[in-house]
């Protein structure tokens, strides 16, 4: 079957079940990924198929209701960032099941520009993956949105200092991974996300601690310092 921009969500999701490849089920597990409806086809794929069948918001969301990890993923690809709103997100949010679904949705959901409506409520939800989305939005968003006043993400750091206490591996690691991207932005970013990771590890909390340790390692570091021309 040849996919194109006109194919269906039936035939995307035939032509991904004919895909089915056990061992990287099985492989795909180890990463901490929910294999519980995956078929074990890599991302690399999965982006070619999505540079084939374009962008589709309608096609986007049956793809999600699919509950096919695989699908889902291609719905995060090709969804219309235009089309995406702060009430589906909300209703994808609520699958959320993996750390590998939470960061490629957050981008579509950044594209769509919806961190001034999400990223406070994402973060205050207690549901694991829909905190990390967050701090993913906040990670991509650092990297990604060049002409955002760099107040925008200065003002994201009091939320990673008030979620830097969750210890759950896979919130701990996206607000530590938010905190590097916002450091490593540019100077005026670095100083003040410098200053917290500092913080953050004199804190006599374990998971601040380790967060601000991991952060000032890499802030500190010359490849970081390089970047910002300091």
């Amino acid at each position: 079957m040849t996919l194109g921009p006109s194919s269906t969500s039936e035939e995307i999701i035939a032509h991904l079940k004919g895909m089915r490849d056990e061992a990287n089920i099985e492989g795909m597990g180890r990463f901490g990924i929910d294999t519980g409806t995956a078929l074990g086809i890599s991302n690399t794929v999965l982006r070619s198929i999505a540079r084939q069948i374009k962008r589709d918001h309608v096609r986007a969301l049956a793809l999600w209701a699919s509950d096919i990890r695989e699908a889902r993923l291609l719905a995060a690809f090709t969804g219309e960032p235009k089309k995406i709103t702060a009430d589906i997100a909300r209703v994808w949010a609520s699958d959320f099941n993996s750390w590998e679904i939470v960061d490629g949705v957050s981008d579509l959901f950044c594209d769509a520009g919806l961190q001034d409506q999400l990223l406070t409520e994402f973060a205050e939800d207690e549901r694991e993956f829909v905190r990390r989305a967050a701090f993913a939005m906040m990670a991509w968003s650092a990297v990604h949105m060049k002409k955002e006043p760099d107040a925008t993400f200065v003002n994201w750091l009091p939320l990673i200092e008030t979620y830097a206490t969750d210890p759950r591996n896979f919130v701990k690691k996206a607000v530590n991974w938010a905190l590097r991207q916002i450091g490593k932005r540019n100077a005026t970013c670095h100083a003040p996300a410098l200053a917290l990771a500092e913080r953050l590890a004199a804190s006599g909390d374990k998971t601040s601690r380790w967060i601000g340790k991991d952060a000032v390692k890499e802030l500190s570091g010359e490849k970081a310092m390089a970047k910002i021309g300091r």
